[in-house]
């Protein structure tokens, strides 16, 4: 049908303004397409550029050097060597299995190490380096460099790992580092991106753990370009970490290793203390170990033979173990009865051989007794029955607070691990921990070091060191970190009545250098170097009335975990102290004869800075003591020279 022109121009008009909208809307979506493009290549042209750079460069941390120990007089406890590692990449390798047999026949590969770098290599991508052998000789990686060509894939790398020159001489108090573990990773609820790091090195026990923070360091970082799948293309840049500070212990190496070689094969502890600061001049425990063992990775076989000696190699007997005291806890017994007045020096107390308490028979070490014995003569023999009176009059809160006022029943605070804070038992911790009262009898075991009492050789050693100058003195195992001087531990006064300490110092005085003193066969015969000193024994096992009756049986004749502990501690010179010493030597019998001479030889070459001459031991000891001044002599000599050998 025909349209008129009306409506022709009608549907003209109608189709104009159709287009005219629809142009705008096109012109509308144009421009703002326009500001958008504007919007995101200009405006947040930098937040894409980093986004970009992002997916282009990656940041790796750099391992810092670890700070190293040393002892007080600048010998180095640990330090960090440069080890060399053997990696493959499989991609560049072509062949693997063909390029690792070529490998092991110019170095001699670990079977194990060989069979988890193929485990790893299956599991990460092949431009990834695997460790298929460390801590490679430099003779092995000189081998490699020169037979590069015939090795595709295999690269040589140089890192630093922990070493510890002097082996097991301070094993205990060093301890030592490993790799990280889900374990150490757990102890922090955001573990540092540095434990990240593979095959990182962290302190496990010792100086090295609890110093951990102070001897690590801080990471660096290298900046590299890697391309879509995180293949490393070049490096960009990088920024060194800083290392971790180094720390200067107040122990003397030279008397460290007097002592380890004093103790021999006994199953014993050591501590030397200096009585004016404070500082531990040697804390050794024997038997000992090699921790570079344990940073290597140690071997099944070689744990196993630690772990189950019976001499417990691994454990740090100065301060993880505690000991009944025995008789060295009588200072404590006798300067609490003092302090309360109680108790005149003079006064005397009559020793049968045993003391009826509440119906029980407590004996005195000497079957026969006594006699009349006053305070000194008590010390000097070290009668029980002495004790055993005392503790009826004082009474056990008395007793256990002085015993905590001299250093017993706190854990003091040193760097190393599983610092144990003994027992000073009262009638509230009975109660507490046993559920049952306290009865007469515990206050009469408790006065001479037995029943519930508990101390540490370090303890044992604070004890002496506050007996001898009257102080708070307090153990420091670190001299300097980073060459600044950590605050002396000597202590304040402790209020303590001085000549209450004057009479005990004179009675310990008497147990070394009286000849009927229980030490008198270790004492020192040089004047000015005399030690007041205090013998102890204490029980391990129960003496039943049968056996009492038909005679004890003598330690020798016991197998040797039933036999007694033997101890000792001293200060010397006695008139004007300048150390004391802790001797405990476990199931060694009685501690004249097994802890005092040790404590002895100890003392006097603490006092010489060295070896002492001949003339300040008794005469029946100058032989002895020569053939071993000699022989740790050469035993020092062959050491020097191995360690020389390595620097």
């Amino acid at each position: 049908m025909r349209r008129t022109p009306r409506e022709t121009q009608d549907s003209a008009r109608t189709i104009s303004r159709r287009g005219l909208i629809l142009g705008g809307g096109q012109l509308a979506f144009a421009t703002l397409l326009a500001l958008r493009m504007r919007y995101v290549q200009v405006d947040q042209a930098d937040e894409f550029r980093l986004l970009a750079e992002e997916n282009r460069v990656k940041f790796d941390l750099l391992p810092p050097a670890r700070g190293r120990i040393f002892d007080r007089n600048g010998k180095v406890v640990a330090e960090n060597e440069p080890t060399y590692r053997i990696t493959i990449k499989r991609e560049d390798a072509g062949n693997v299995a063909d390029v690792i047999a070529r490998l092991g026949q110019l170095v001699e590969l670990d079977e194990d190490d060989l069979n988890r770098a193929l485990a790893e290599m299956e599991r990460t991508p092949p431009f990834f380096p695997v460790t298929i052998a460390d801590r490679v000789s430099w003779k092995d990686i000189s081998r490699v460099a020169v037979n590069a060509p015939a090795l595709p894939g295999i690269t040589t790398e140089v890192g630093l790992s922990r070493f510890y020159p002097r082996r097991d001489l301070f094993a205990h108090v060093a301890g030592y580092v490993g790799p990280v573990s889900d374990r150490d990773l757990k102890r922090y609820e955001d573990p540092p991106p540095i434990l990240r790091i593979p095959r990182f090195q962290i302190g496990k026990v010792g100086v090295e753990a609890k110093l951990e923070e102070t001897l690590r360091g801080t990471a660096g970082t290298k900046q590299v370009e890697v391309n879509a799948v995180g293949r490393v293309m070049r490096e960009l840049g990088r920024r060194e970490g800083e290392a971790g500070a180094d720390v200067q212990l107040t122990l003397d190496a030279d008397l460290q290793e007097y002592v380890k070689a004093r103790l021999g094969e006994e199953s014993a502890s050591v501590v030397v203390m200096d009585v004016e600061k404070g500082d531990l001049l040697a804390i050794a425990s024997a038997p000992s170990y090699d921790p570079n063992k344990f940073v290597r990775g140690i071997s099944v076989a070689d744990y196993s033979l630690l772990r189950d000696n019976n001499h417990r190699p691994l454990a740090s007997k100065t301060v993880q173990d505690a000991y009944p005291p025995g008789s060295t806890f009588k200072m404590v017994t006798a300067l609490a009865a003092m302090d309360a007045g109680l108790v005149a020096p003079d006064e005397t107390v009559w020793c049968p051989g045993h003391l009826d308490v509440g119906g029980r028979k407590f004996h005195c070490w000497k079957r026969a007794g006594h006699g009349h014995v006053n305070l000194e003569q008590s010390l000097r023999e070290s009668c029980d029955v002495y004790y055993y009176e005392l503790a009826l009059k004082v009474g056990i809160e008395r007793i256990a607070q002085m015993a905590r006022r001299l250093g017993l029943g706190e854990s003091h605070d040193v760097p190393m691990s599983a610092v144990t804070s003994g027992l000073v038992p009262d009638k509230a911790w009975k109660l507490r921990e046993r559920g049952a009262d306290w009865v007469i009898g515990d206050s009469v075991n408790a006065s001479i070091g037995q029943g519930f009492v508990l101390a540490s050789p370090m303890q044992l050693a604070v004890m002496t060191a506050r007996l001898a100058t009257g102080r708070s003195v307090t153990p420091r195992l670190i001299k300097r970190i980073d060459g600044i001087e950590t605050p002396s531990q000597g202590g304040v006064d402790l209020g303590l009545n001085p000549n209450h300490l004057l009479q005990l110092k004179r009675a310990m005085f008497a147990v070394s250098n009286n000849r009927r003193g229980t030490a008198y066969g270790s004492r020192i015969i040089a004047d000015e170097m005399r030690m007041a000193g205090k013998t102890g024994t204490s029980q391990v096992r129960n003496i039943t009335a049968a056996e009492r009756a038909r005679g004890v049986t003598s330690n020798a004749d016991l197998p040797w975990e039933r036999r007694d502990h033997a101890l000792f501690v001293d200060f010397a010179p006695w008139d004007n102290p300048r150390i004391a010493v802790s001797v405990v030597v476990e199931h060694g019998g009685g501690g004249s004869t097994a802890a005092a001479p040790i404590a002895r030889d100890v003392t006097l070459q603490a006092l010489y800075n060295g070896d002492p001459p001949l003339e300040a031991y008794p005469t029946k000891d100058r032989r002895r003591i020569a053939a071993q001044q000699e022989r740790f002599a050469k035993e020092r000599k062959a050491r020097e020279a191995e360690l020389a050998s390595r620097a």
